[in-house]
């Protein structure tokens, strides 16, 4: 009888088993479920539709708490990813045990669960942006100082353990429970402090006693100081050196606070400087300044508490931006070229003085731009300059800094024969007979500048001079070329305006002059080759000055 059961019962299972593999050919095991969605029995299309449930919850916010608190994240702040692709491969695959099958006929499910892959770089960064929030800190042990009077007290910070995540169990649950769309709660583990209370208690009774038994003396530049214990206990501590050891600290924060005069010990650097000595230009050597280093000299006083007491104030060093080497590598040491121009009236020649001056001893470095608008800065009255004449929309007038379009032609007379790069200029709109030819600059203060660029290996040095009568600006650095200059002939001559003015300070009666056009060369060669560098033709129109009457 017994027999007979086991057989039938062999036959149901057999029958039953095979029946279901016929009915579910094709399609996914009965029984089967993904991350809590049913698939059983579905085909491949009505899988792929089941799964789409999932990318929804994966592009959703990921919930996490512990026993300290509760954070959300992305699932890509996480590092967390979906294989949707590979998830539908595993779900199709049918059991290949058929007791399983047999089960999943009566109802007991098949759980699959989805591919699902972990950053670990970036689930372990996400999960330290919110320790404060999911962990609970240990508490190191250590040491501070409390002052009674004259008495100062080490009082003793007993260590206490804390709680942190598991990152290795964490990463495998948030990764099986992502894609139920649930809050997922994270393991924690226990960790201790690295320093024990009774190494908190060692140093109470020995170190830190030492520590505050006697004033420490702090040496600086050119001045000595000593500091009480009362004084610099609330500097100091007994911190974790992350080796279970206590050692001292000194926080630079409040010793900045407290030892504020020793900034009278710190020094400015001055760049080094080159200066006409003799003739000739002569480099005047700078020096380095020095800066309290605060983190340094808090460190020198946290070791001279157990040492010998004497601790050195730290510096920083800071070096001037132009230092002796350098500005003795630049080179100066030859006049490259020279100009002089003549011929301006009084006032003009007073404005011409004063900005010669502001310009005399300006340096170039190598690569470096010069602007005369720059360099000098505000040219009115405020300054120092006077009313003089201008050109002013074609025609003569008065106005204060006048005469300043004088010097930027002899300027740019004295870059152009030491072959710099002209980087802009602007002639005067009609022709003035004491300058050169289409070789000319003006200037005025906040629309048009004179700049030209160092273009050699040299640092240049700008000297001027001044008299009555002339102004000339020599150019000092290493002679490397040489510059010739063509000047075209004159033609498309234009005849001079009549305009009357109303008389006053403004009009400045003039016969007037012809315009035309003609142009510039600048032929620059290698002065040690004599082979040509650069050859630049510019071509300047002059307007007719203005026949001007003033009524």
């Amino acid at each position: 009888m017994t027999g007979r059961v086991a057989v039938a019962a062999l036959l149901l299972f057999s029958a039953v088993t095979a029946g279901d593999a016929l009915a579910t050919h094709g399609r996914t095991a009965r029984g089967t479920t993904v991350a809590g969605v049913p698939l059983g029995n579905k085909v491949v299309a009505d899988v792929d539709k089941g799964l789409d449930e999932l990318q929804r919850i994966a592009a959703a916010p990921v919930r996490v708490r512990t026993s300290s608190g509760r954070a959300q994240f992305t699932a890509g702040q996480l590092g967390l990813s979906f294989d949707e692709k590979a998830t539908l491969a595993r779900a199709l695959e049918q059991p290949r045990n058929p007791f399983w099958r047999f089960l999943a006929v009566f109802g007991v499910k098949r759980h699959v669960h989805p591919v699902v892959t972990v950053d670990r770089s970036a689930f372990d960064k996400a999960l330290d942006t919110e320790r404060k929030t999911l962990e609970k800190a240990a508490v190191e042990g250590g040491v501070h100082f409390t002052v009674e009077g004259d008495r100062v007290e080490p009082q003793p910070d007993l260590p206490s353990s804390g709680l942190r995540i598991n990152r290795d169990l964490a990463a495998a649950r948030t990764a099986s429970h992502w894609l139920e769309g649930d809050e997922i709660l994270l393991p924690m583990e226990p960790f201790a402090p690295t320093v024990s209370a009774a190494a908190v208690y060692a140093v109470l009774n020995g170190p830190a006693r030492q520590a505050v038994s006697r004033p420490v003396t702090m040496k600086a530049r050119g001045k000595t100081i000593s500091i009480a214990p009362k004084e610099f206990a609330g500097l100091l501590v007994f911190a974790p050196d992350g080796k279970g050891a206590l050692v001292p600290k000194v926080d630079d924060g409040k010793l900045k606070t407290q030892l504020a005069a020793l900034t009278a010990t710190e020094s400015k650097p001055r760049n080094a400087q080159i200066t006409m000595r003799s003739g000739k230009p002569t480099v005047v050597p700078g020096h380095s300044g020095f800066t309290v280093d605060w983190p340094g000299t808090a460190a020198a006083l946290a070791g001279a508490v157990l040492g010998n007491r004497t601790a050195d104030v730290a510096y920083r060093e800071d070096k001037p931006r132009l230092t002796t080497e350098a500005a003795r590598r630049l080179g100066i040491r030859e006049v490259v070229s020279e100009y002089s121009t003549s011929g301006f009236s009084q006032m003009s020649g007073e404005n011409i003085r004063r900005v010669a001056d502001q310009v005399n001893g300006a340096l170039v470095k190598p690569g470096n731009k010069f602007s005369l608008n720059n360099f000098t800065g505000p040219r009115g009255a405020a300054q120092g300059y006077v009313s003089s004449t201008i050109i002013d929309h074609g025609h003569a007038a008065k106005a204060v800094g006048g005469g300043i379009s004088q010097f930027a032609t002899t300027l740019y007379n004295a870059a152009y024969f030491a072959g710099l790069e002209d980087i802009h200029h602007t002639e005067h709109s009609y022709y003035i007979s004491r300058y050169p030819e289409a070789r000319e600059a003006t200037v005025f203060e906040g629309a048009i500048d004179l700049v030209f660029r160092n273009n050699t290996p040299y640092g240049i040095y700008i000297e001027t001079s001044w008299s009555p009568s002339a102004v000339t600006v020599r150019l000092w650095s290493t002679k490397t070329v040489n510059v010739e200059s063509v000047t075209g002939t004159r033609y498309a001559y234009t005849d001079p305006p009549k305009l009357v003015l109303p008389k006053g300070d403004d009009c400045v009666p003039s016969s007037g002059s012809r315009g035309f056009t003609t142009s510039n060369t600048r032929i620059i060669t290698d002065a040690k080759t004599g082979q040509v560098v650069s050859r630049t033709t510019r071509t300047v129109k002059y307007d007719p000055e203005p026949n001007v009457t003033c009524k």
